[in-house]
């Protein structure tokens, strides 16, 4: 699930955007989480937000702390978050190379521009996309919203996020599943679940708890390697 911020002191702009990417995900089969926020200030009052996020919209011309401001406590901390500059002037490219913006776009023209604007996001971002002959039909899904694989009666098992968890299923040996996610930051944690990292929240007391909030075994003799490689993503974002 990609986890959104839109940053702007006036309200409407503020849904709009949130309509625009909503509308955007949507069609493409992907969940989001979208948080909205009426100033910079408002926005830097949790120093979590700084990194927590993968998209970042911020208004450029807002009172206290402006966008730029913003985006520049941002970087500070990390430049893994993709930073989308909203205004409703066109003399703000030079301050949105400097921040590493992904892409600046005109309020006066969001309609137009979101699109665009979202493809170059989610390509820099590097949404992955495999493709499957399950029983269901040959499905296309997105990697991002693969919760977890796991093996069952000579069958894998797919959980996916859509609007809600769903389900697909496939004859084959969860090995040969790892080896196509090997570069999509999936685990083995055990030999018949194959875990996202990016929906694992904790692993404790021997299980992978997710975002979801399953809790999946983890065998004791793998235990330690798995919370080695768990603290190693985590300390990449």
């Amino acid at each position: 699930m990609l986890e959104i911020a839109i940053c702007d002191d006036e309200k409407y702009y503020r849904n709009r955007i949130h309509t625009l990417a909503a509308e955007y995900l949507d069609s493409r089969g992907l969940n989001a989480s979208i948080d909205l926020f009426s100033s910079g200030k408002e926005f830097l009052s949790e120093r979590d937000n700084l990194v927590k996020y993968d998209i970042v919209f911020l208004d450029i011309n807002m009172e206290e702390v402006d966008g730029i401001e913003t985006a520049q406590k941002m970087c500070e901390y990390q430049s893994d978050t993709c930073i989308v500059l909203v205004t409703a002037f066109l003399n703000y490219a030079l301050e949105g190379y400097k921040v590493g913006a992904v892409r600046y776009i005109m309020k006066d023209a969001l309609d137009l521009q979101m699109t665009e604007c979202m493809n170059a996001v989610l390509k820099k971002r590097q949404i992955r996309k495999v493709s499957f002959s399950f029983l269901e039909g040959e499905k296309t899904l997105y990697t991002d919203n693969i919760l977890y694989v796991e093996s069952r009666r000579h069958k894998c098992v797919f959980y996916y996020l859509e609007k809600e968890t769903v389900t697909y299923q496939m004859y084959g040996k969860l090995d040969q599943v790892e080896e196509e996610l090997s570069e999509c930051r999936f685990l083995r944690i055990h030999k018949s679940f194959l875990v996202n990292l990016k929906h694992v929240r904790r692993i404790s007391n021997y299980l992978a708890v997710l975002d979801c909030g399953e809790e999946l075994p983890v065998p004791r003799l793998r235990f330690q390697k798995v919370r080695e490689a768990f603290t190693a993503y985590k300390g990449e974002m």
